[in-house]
């Protein structure tokens, strides 16, 4: 394939580059070559929902990363899960459809870029969407990603809904238009039961294209950039090195991590810092690589009595086996349900304009993502700031694309998200506390009731807090790509991921990804 010609080159087979190459590829006359460094998705984990637990750190799925060790985690490192296979995060996500608030689109809008309002983009997320209630004011039918009510329920969320109502929180029937405010089971992207990845949705449909190619295995080392302008890039395959040159654009859609890193290999970034590494610049960007943002959640805990949670049910082989079963005869049940259920958002204090904190309320405790369940029936109450002040880094250590690059996402590194984190604490335990869980008996595991002063909470906060998985903002518009998503200063190359994001949805951020791919592929095609 060296040196072979092409319309687009898409760099990441993820939830962006699926939609990417659908769009794209549906007029016959544009070649499309996909690139995609992990493998195919024929693992039996990626389609069952619960599989997540066997993707997640499995290196036939996922990259592995870890981040730095942190401060404001008291000097922890993260295990940092990124997408490797076709379909990218989608296929090893918790599957939890959610676009944000209309307020954050909006505020971005108010940054200067334009087009990217709430309204600009609502009809770019119901354009791909096949939505179980059909077609809305909110929603689509037809389209290429499923969403669908989840297949289960727990006693234990059920009370943990009606504590929070009676501590203040109204019941909503859904998040997704435009105000999330609100208790609701999550809508998930799944399909009769399976999971439905944007690899499922936008790229399988459309494989036997005869103007599509689909390279597995195939690590992206830097952009060809000539006279101003990309025309290609190298990237290895099977241990050798080939070259793929584009006519028309190329297109980054390599994630938050790995889309900076191809940009500083390519000499697009910080110029000094690159000179260090032996990079000669192209373009002087201090942006690729900063502005890093992440929802950082809180895992508190507690253990329960009088009812069934996943501890119990998981806890020996009879029990397993009755899950099992239960998935193979109907599709539901516990191998058929996201990490997280129940969806909470509210505003830590009256000083926010809207809903600043998200929970994932799940029938279920562990000491660490990936660990053994508790041996003993408990529910976690998951908290995360749904905008921290906090920024990180994510930039390469050389110029080699084997070697992972340096993640520091600076969590809790603000005063002001600090306070937010102890605030967080302190309502979760007001809702535990309400009439609606007393039945069962709740008592805090973690982080421990003894933690009650400010500093405490903060402490705890370090300890228990974790990465939810939504790191954005490292190519951002206003600072590395325009409102049409160009790098700055380089013709025919455009970023097309969550990288782009100048601030972070208030929410999970599967579904803005492929929002923006959408519109990224309309900009595209109409330019």
């Amino acid at each position: 394939m060296s040196g072979e010609q092409f319309d687009y080159i898409i760099a990441g087979a993820g939830s962006a580059g699926c939609v990417l190459v659908n769009r794209l590829s549906a007029d016959p006359r544009n070649r499309v070559l996909l690139l995609e460094a992990g493998g195919k998705d024929n693992y039996i984990w990626v389609k069952v929902p619960v599989g997540y637990l066997y993707c997640i750190g499995n290196p036939r799925t996922d990259w592995c990363m870890t981040t730095e060790p942190d401060p404001g985690l008291n000097g922890r490192s993260l295990k940092y899960p990124r997408g490797k296979v076709l379909g990218g995060c989608s296929s090893i996500n918790g599957m939890i459809y959610m676009r944000g608030q209309a307020r954050d689109y909006d505020h971005w809008r108010q940054m200067g870029l334009e087009g990217w309002s709430w309204d600009d983009v609502l009809p770019m997320f119901t354009r791909a969407e096949d939505h179980f209630e059909g077609n809305s004011a909110f929603h689509g039918a037809g389209g290429e990603i499923r969403v669908e009510k989840q297949r289960l329920r727990w006693e234990i969320l059920d009370a943990f809904q009606n504590a929070a109502e009676q501590w203040g929180l109204p019941r909503v029937n859904d998040f997704n238009r435009g105000d999330n405010e609100g208790s609701s089971l999550f809508q998930v992207t799944q399909r009769k039961g399976w999971r439905w990845s944007a690899s499922d949705a936008f790229l399988k449909p459309v494989r036997t294209r005869a103007n599509l190619k689909v390279v597995t295995g195939a690590t992206v080392d830097r952009l060809m950039i000539e006279q101003g302008r990309a025309v290609g890039l190298r990237y290895r395959l099977g241990g050798e090195e080939h070259v793929a040159r584009a006519s028309g654009e190329v297109l980054l859609a390599a994630g938050a991590i790995g889309t900076p890193a191809i940009l500083e290999r390519s000499g697009i970034g910080e110029a000094e810092r690159l000179k260090e590494l032996g990079i000669e610049p192209v373009i002087n960007a201090p942006g690729v690589g900063a502005n890093l943002q992440d929802h950082l959640q809180l895992r508190c805990s507690w253990k329960v009595s009088n009812v069934s949670t996943l501890n119990q049910r998981a806890s020996n082989l009879f029990g397993k086996g009755l899950i099992g079963l239960e998935y193979v005869l109907k599709r539901t049940g516990p191998m058929a349900m996201a990490p997280s259920q129940l969806g909470l958002f509210l505003k830590s204090d009256e000083r926010q304009a809207s809903a600043n904190l998200e929970y994932h309320v799940q029938p279920l405790s562990l000491e660490a993502f990936g660990g053994n369940l508790d041996p003993y029936p408990a529910f976690t109450a998951s908290v995360c700031n749904l905008r921290p002040e906090a920024r990180g880094t994510s930039r390469i250590r050389s110029g080699n694309p084997d070697e992972a690059p340096a993640i520091r996402p600076n969590y809790l590194s603000t005063d002001e998200d600090r306070r937010v984190a102890a605030q967080a604490i302190r309502i979760t335990r007001q809702i535990v506390g309400q009439p609606a869980l007393a039945p069962y008996s709740p008592e805090e595991v973690r982080p421990g009731a003894a933690q009650q002063s400010e500093e405490e909470l903060i402490a705890a906060a370090g300890q228990i807090g974790t990465t939810i998985f939504h790191p954005v903002g490292t190519a951002a518009m206003g600072s590395v790509v325009d409102a049409s998503l160009k790098v700055i200063g380089v013709d025919g190359l455009r970023v097309v991921d969550a990288s782009v994001m100048p601030t972070i949805t208030s929410g999970n951020t599967n579904a803005p990804v492929m929002m923006i791919a959408e519109k990224a592929a309309a900009m595209i095609l109409a330019d």
